[in-house]
């Protein structure tokens, strides 16, 4: 088969990548999916985990910059009350990757070994083999994802689960944590303190 890199690339370049801090609170997950129903975003993928400080988790959120504006998401995301810092990594130096496991059936040996090739040259790894199928494990961009399934195809893909996008800036940039983001007062009234980022804080 053969694959379009540069129909790949100008998909990508529609693509946008924001990372979202959020306090690790249950509901907070239900808040966002709930903002991007509402809105009607088109989001490619978000994936949640926890940061090194168990208060916080970090999301990735891809969004199709040809159906939603990135800008427009980024900044509704600034409303909800537990997200912290949201940043745009798509124009900036960062590290993006995605991982997938890919069961593929196999009848024989000779199959087998032939995956096995398959995974050193895309520079995956085997982590599961049965009678009847091998589960391949392969970490990089979505091109390069894309790529393996296209050649694992032809022996027949059983099953695929990928966890979207993972991305984190270069260099030593770091996003803000909760204790430092910055509140700049710009009104008060009822006891409630309304910073410039539009959250509020209660006196």
């Amino acid at each position: 088969m053969l694959i379009d890199h540069a129909a790949a690339a100008r998909q990508n370049k529609q693509k946008h990548t924001l990372v979202a801090l959020v306090e690790n609170k249950p509901g907070v997950l239900n808040r966002v999916a709930s903002l991007f129903r509402r809105r009607n975003y088109n989001i490619d993928s978000l994936a949640v985990g926890t940061t090194d400080d168990p208060a916080i988790s970090r999301m990735t959120i891809v969004v199709d910059a040809s159906k939603t504006s990135a800008a427009l998401v980024e900044s509704n995301l600034y409303k909800l009350i537990n997200v912290i810092d949201v940043q745009d990594l798509t124009n900036v130096p960062a590290v993006i990757r995605e991982m997938a496991l890919i069961k593929v059936r196999t009848s024989n040996a000779q199959q087998r070994s032939e995956i096995k090739q398959i995974a050193d040259i895309y520079k995956s790894d085997v982590v599961d083999v049965s009678k009847d199928s091998l589960i391949v494990e392969v970490t990089g961009d979505e091109t390069k994802i894309d790529a393996i399934l296209h050649v694992l195809g032809d022996y027949g893909i059983m099953e695929v689960v990928r966890t979207g996008r993972i991305a984190m800036g270069r260099g030593t940039t770091r996003m803000a944590q909760a204790h430092e983001a910055v509140e700049v007062p710009i009104a008060s009234f009822d006891g409630a303190t309304v910073s410039a980022n539009g959250k509020g804080r209660h006196t």
